[in-house]
C-alpha cells in the first residue's frame, strides 16, 4: 500500500509541468479571430428577428434567459416620411401580453436616402427632449448614437447610411449601470447580418 501511495504522489508531481505550453495557444489565434469581426452596415432588411438579434445574444448581453416569446412586427413603407421599410422586435412578451408590455424593443428602418434617415432620427430625439428626456451621446460600434433616459424607460437610437436603429428596454430590465453598455451592444448586433454557417 506504502508502493502505491508514493506512485500516485510521483503522478500528481508531473501534472503541473505540461500546463504552461496550453496557456500560449489562444495567444497564437487571437490574430485569426480578427478577420471574423463583424462589421455594422446599411443593411438589407430581413423579416425575421432572428437574423437581427438573435435571443441567444440578447441573453449573452444581459446575462440571463429571457422567459417568453419574441413576435416580430414588419411595418409598412411610409412615403410621408421617407420610410421605405420597417421591423420590429419585440422580445421577452408572454403569450397574452399587448406589445407595449414588451421589456425590450428592438427596431430597424430604411428610408429613401441618408439625409431621410438622419433627419427621422433628429425629429426622435427632439420629441423626447421636449417630453422631458435627457440625451446623451453613445458609441454604437464606430458611430455615435443618442441614449435617452426617461422615468421608465432607455432609449438608444442612430443611423447609418439608410437605415435608423433603436433599441430600447424598460427601466429595471438591466441595472442601470450597464444599460447603455447593453443597449449599444444589441443596437451594434442589429446593424451586423448575421452569417449563415
Amino acid at each position: 500500500m506504502g508502493l502505491a501511495v508514493g506512485a500516485s504522489v510521483v503522478g500528481c508531481t508531473n501534472q503541473p509541468a505540461p500546463v504552461a505550453p496550453p496557456v500560449q495557444i489562444p495567444t497564437i489565434l487571437a490574430p485569426t479571430t480578427v478577420v471574423r469581426t463583424p462589421v455594422m452596415v446599411d443593411r438589407e432588411l430581413p423579416d425575421d428577428c432572428e437574423l437581427i438579434v438573435p435571443v441567444e445574444v440578447v441573453n449573452a448581453k444581459i446575462g440571463r434567459e429571457v422567459q417568453a416569446e419574441v413576435r416580430t412586427i414588419v411595418g409598412i413603407p411610409e412615403p410621408s416620411l421617407a420610410r421605405t421599410s420597417k421591423i420590429d422586435c419585440y422580445y421577452d412578451l408572454a403569450e397574452k401580453q399587448p406589445l407595449a408590455a414588451a421589456p425590450l424593443i428592438i427596431g430597424l428602418a430604411t428610408y429613401a436616402d441618408e439625409a431621410s434617415a438622419k433627419e427621422r432620427v433628429a425629429e426622435s430625439i427632439a420629441a423626447e427632449r421636449a417630453e422631458g428626456g435627457s440625451v446623451a451621446e453613445v458609441d454604437v460600434g464606430k458611430q455615435k448614437a443618442s441614449l435617452i433616459s426617461t422615468p421608465g424607460e432607455r432609449l438608444l437610437l442612430g443611423s447609418l447610411g439608410k437605415t435608423t436603429f433603436v433599441a430600447r428596454a424598460k427601466v429595471g430590465f438591466v441595472p442601470d449601470d450597464k444599460m447603455s453598455a447593453v443597449l449599444s451592444a444589441l443596437a451594434a448586433q442589429s446593424m451586423t447580418p448575421i452569417e449563415e454557417a
